[in-house]
């Protein structure tokens, strides 16, 4: 057992703020004050001050610009965080048969506090899954195999391509985004195709019906990248 499953708990705050951090970073953003704000729905004078308390406590470093990055530590232990959470996601939909959303929604509630041992037992039940409902590697399994990753707008019309995961970041600022592409199909390990793009939405077919999304949802969706690429 690491250093980290044996600290002691820390705040469902805390956890959140390294959570939303984490996901950050893996997008290939950078971390920001006003970002985590808009992220966690608080006020910037509260983000200032929590952010303060995560680099005392050794989580984080502030960068002159304001910047976030974890620290080796911090990094630790909010892949901890996300591992529980996808995990209990995987779990919610495949065990007990909820949607995309209600799972997220639900893994946020239930994971903080988790014991080790509940969330190894839980994991080991699944056959320790590699990734979470929408196709994001759990912390510590190896990616599946495949093609580079590209965002679905870096298609073209005609093109067709496997839907390999959706965007945590985008996934926890639009909860209703989960619905949506639950709703449609468009899921991990589908294959879908470009009819038609446009400013105001993208036409794409998927399980042989047409469907429309708008290009913000389009930018959550990574796909493998065609063939040709």
């Amino acid at each position: 057992m690491s250093a980290v499953e044996r600290s002691p708990q820390r705040s469902e705050a805390t956890e959140r703020y390294l959570e939303a951090i984490y996901y950050i970073e893996h997008e290939g953003e950078v971390p920001r004050p006003g970002r985590l704000a808009e992220w966690l729905g608080v006020s910037a004078p509260t983000v200032t001050v929590s952010l303060q308390r995560l680099a005392r406590d050794g989580l984080i470093r502030i960068a002159g610009d304001r910047s976030v990055e974890l620290t080796e530590g911090g990094a630790e232990a909010a892949a901890l965080i996300v591992r529980r959470h996808r995990i209990v996601e995987r779990w919610l939909t495949d065990v007990l048969g909820f949607d995309w959303a209600t799972a997220d929604l639900e893994a946020q509630s239930l994971t903080h506090g988790m014991s080790m041992t509940v969330l190894e037992r839980i994991d080991e039940s699944l056959g320790r899954p590699t990734t979470c409902p929408h196709g994001n590697v759990i912390p510590g399994r190896t990616p599946p195999e495949g093609r580079r990753l590209v965002r679905l707008l870096e298609l073209g019309n005609g093109d067709r391509a496997r839907v390999a995961r959706i965007s945590e970041v985008a996934e926890h600022e639009a909860p209703q985004l989960l619905r949506l592409l639950d709703d449609r199909g468009i899921v991990p390990g589908i294959e879908i195709g470009v009819v038609s793009r446009a400013a105001t939405g993208w036409s794409l077919k998927v399980a042989g019906a047409t469907v429309t999304v708008d290009p913000a949802t389009a930018r959550a969706i990574w796909v493998e990248a065609p063939q040709s690429d």
